[in-house]
């Protein structure tokens, strides 16, 4: 009885479904080919993502073509120590990563976010499952007055809800109206991000003594997310991890290069 009792629940819901399908039928997160379900990829796209999995780094989460035993660091961890504890993402910078990362950014693909922090949560479930809160890299107001939303908050707000942690949009902020990141070099990321965030005084309590899930869509060269973690830790933040939905492999950055950290 309460097989059939489900089979009939199930029914219903896809009829209720069926129209809303029919109007807006499921496409690709990559190149927007009908497919049978929402935030999934075609056969064609698929192939093009590459998803970033063990053997890697401990820190910076930078895969290793051989097992270098447990908690081995890269070159980069060990020679430039990071402000945050340990850096995850999903897939690497290319292909349809790329695209997905430039239509939430730049066409209002708000809808990819859920399903990009699926993948996220896939990379960084010990990050997750040692976190506190989940913090965005903020925009400045004048950027976020101009496009309306932050991607990063969107992507923050999917993981947050996804994990069921405590979601702080306000926990830092962007006190310097930095010039876009993209065609400047490594030096120039760096100089034109420093200082740029600061916590503010009624937010203190809400990150004091905890460990931060700093969310953003791209790590680049780690100029931004770096940047945000000292004012994170100098705003009395016990820990901080960083999320990102894709990565900049080493040896790949090119600052003429259209990303977004």
């Amino acid at each position: 009885m309460e097989i059939k009792s489900l089979a009939q629940t199930m029914l219903k819901l896809a009829m209720l479904d069926w129209p809303a399908r029919m109007l807006f039928p499921p496409v690709c997160a990559g190149c927007r080919r009908h497919v049978s379900q929402p935030g999934v990829l075609c056969g064609a796209c698929w192939p093009k993502l590459r998803l970033l999995e063990r053997p890697w780094c401990a820190v910076m989460g930078t895969p290793f073509t051989h097992d270098m035993g447990e908690g081995f660091l890269s070159a980069e961890a060990i020679a430039d120590p990071p402000p945050f504890e340990r850096a995850r993402a999903a897939v690497a910078y290319s292909g349809v990563a790329r695209q997905m990362v430039q239509g939430l950014k730049y066409q209002d693909r708000t809808d990819l976010a859920p399903w990009m922090a699926r993948w996220m949560l896939r990379a960084g479930a010990e990050l997750v499952a040692d976190a506190d809160v989940v913090v965005p890299v903020p925009l400045h107001w004048r950027r976020f007055f101009r496009r309306q939303f932050n991607q990063s908050a969107e992507l923050a707000r999917a993981v947050a809800q996804l994990s069921g942690l405590p979601f702080s949009p306000s926990a830092v902020r962007r006190v310097k109206l930095t010039r876009q990141q993209v065609g400047l070099e490594r030096q120039e990321r760096e100089d034109n991000v420093r200082a740029a965030f600061r916590v503010p005084a009624e937010a203190e309590i809400e990150i004091t003594g905890r460990r931060v899930l700093l969310v953003d869509d791209v790590y680049t060269t780690g100029a931004t997310v770096r940047s945000v973690a000292k004012a994170l830790k100098k705003g009395g933040a016990g820990a901080v991890d960083v999320l990102t939905f894709a990565r900049v492999l080493p040896g790949d950055f090119r600052a003429d290069e259209s990303a977004t950290i």
